[in-house]
């Protein structure tokens, strides 16, 4: 068994060995799972699958204008308080 330290610091705030990281496969803003198992603490990635996805899928689109972006948002405003209205 192979032991990695690392120093708490006054914010409780604890580094990852590199090697740890890689392990997992952790990127920067992912979440990590502190599963306690006894006197015993084990550590899972909890990344969200976006994260991971992120920029695998080709866009094929142009990106939406300021225009089409309110005319959106507007629509789907006016569905929310349709739906609300409805209950």
């Amino acid at each position: 068994m192979k032991e990695l330290l690392s120093t708490v610091t006054t914010k409780g705030q604890v580094t990852i060995p590199v090697e740890i990281r890689r392990l997992l496969g952790v990127v920067a803003h992912e979440k990590i799972a502190f599963i306690l198992e006894g006197d015993q603490v084990r550590l899972a990635r909890k990344g969200s699958v976006v994260a991971h996805t992120a920029g695998m899928l080709k866009n094929t689109q142009p990106p939406l204008t300021a225009e089409e972006l309110r005319e959106a948002a507007e629509r789907a405003i006016a569905e929310d308080v349709v739906e609300r209205m409805e209950e």
